[in-house]
């Protein structure tokens, strides 16, 4: 069996989930999902997939594997009459294929989740070598050499670049043109945006004459402000669990996104963007998109907020009146992926599990 381990919610936001969703898409096999909560549970079963609550901390994974009788009062982690940790609640035997998706994941935890089966990593940051059978880095940044230097020695699958960027189906076949006028401006800064960034970057670029098209993530602490604001604005209009992310994408002239998997979803559409990272694990693609001049980006806005709110709104300004910078944009972003990734990923990982397979 395929284990998924990823979590989904308001801090976080919902992306390392979603991306997860969409190889389990293409996997086209059996797939659980285990969460530490019912918030990302409701999200998995709710796109199709059988999902398990481990009821412990999203930040303290090594929790999952403490068994409860062990902890202070019994009451770390749920068990059963044996005191059997979270995860032997869900899974009673060895050889199954696991991927793992946070940042919070330790050694100790990974190397405890290998009695379970072979362990794949999500890994953005390409700066520990984990002990883990794989590791998956789909950014166009991924090092190749970096990660021969930290694994060497080891026998570890790596699987690196932005051909295995794991995007839905819906992304594999665009026809955008780039238009000479812009009217639509579409504005993401991912799911969770406790901090209203998006409000801030929306009052720093409005115009009464672009219609702005707000994504607004089901873990948004704000939604009902924006829904307020919307109703005073005819011209902002808030999009939420949204089904068709092409046709909502192909619609504008211009996006402003925060450096998440949403960058890889607009180049494969199309969209010249303004990309800036509010995260550390956000630079290194902010940084590519600005030193390959494949789009326009912005800075940090958790370094610098006030620079990186004026290069938004200067970039803006400059893309919105140049409609040549826009069609090098687009073509330039199409370049990167092809909407195929997802399959690809999927690929690899069953070759991995036919592997193990016949090696039992």
């Amino acid at each position: 069996m395929w284990i998924i381990r990823a979590d989904g919610n308001a801090r976080i936001g919902a992306g390392h989930l979603m991306r997860c969703l969409t190889i389990a898409e293409a996997a086209d096999r059996e797939v659980l999902f285990l969460t530490a909560d019912e918030e990302s549970a409701a999200l998995v079963r709710g796109r199709g997939f059988a999902a398990g609550v481990l009821h412990t901390d999203y930040r303290q994974p090594e929790t999952e594997l403490v068994p409860a009788r062990e902890t202070a009062g019994g009451t770390g982690t749920p068990a059963d009459a044996d005191g059997a940790c979270a995860w032997d609640c869900f899974l009673r035997t060895a050889g199954h294929t696991i991927l793992v998706d946070s940042y919070y994941v330790t050694d100790h935890y990974l190397q405890q989740l290998q009695t379970y089966g072979r362990v794949f990593l999500m890994d953005d940051l390409q700066n520990h070598a984990y002990p883990v059978d794989g590791v998956i880095n789909y950014n166009v940044f991924a090092d190749g050499a970096l990660y021969e230097r930290l694994y060497a020695g080891k026998s570890v699958r790596r699987i690196l670049g932005a051909s295995y960027v794991p995007l839905r189906a819906q992304f594999q076949k665009t026809a955008y043109v780039p238009r000479e006028t812009v009217r639509d401006v579409l504005l993401t800064t991912g799911g969770g945006d406790a901090d209203n960034i998006a409000g801030a970057i929306l009052d720093a670029v409005y115009d009464p004459q672009i219609t702005f098209h707000v994504l607004v993530g089901r873990f948004n602490p704000h939604f009902a402000d924006w829904t307020a604001r919307a109703a005073r604005q005819t011209n902002i209009r808030i999009c939420y669990d949204v089904q068709d992310m092409v046709q909502l994408m192909a619609q504008c002239d211009l996006a402003i996104t925060a450096g998440g998997s949403t960058v890889y979803e607009l180049c494969a559409v199309g969209v010249p963007l303004i990309c800036f990272a509010y995260a550390e694990n956000q630079e290194a693609l902010a940084a590519y998109l600005r030193e390959t001049d494949t789009a326009g980006s912005a800075g940090a806005w958790h370094r610098e907020r006030e620079a990186c709110l004026a290069q938004i709104r200067q970039c803006f300004q400059t893309l919105r009146e140049d409609s040549g910078a826009r069609e090098r944009y687009s073509a330039r972003e199409r370049a990167l992926v092809d909407g195929r990734g997802a399959r690809r990923l999927a690929q690899a990982l069953f070759a991995e599990t036919e592997e193990s397979d016949g090696e039992s």
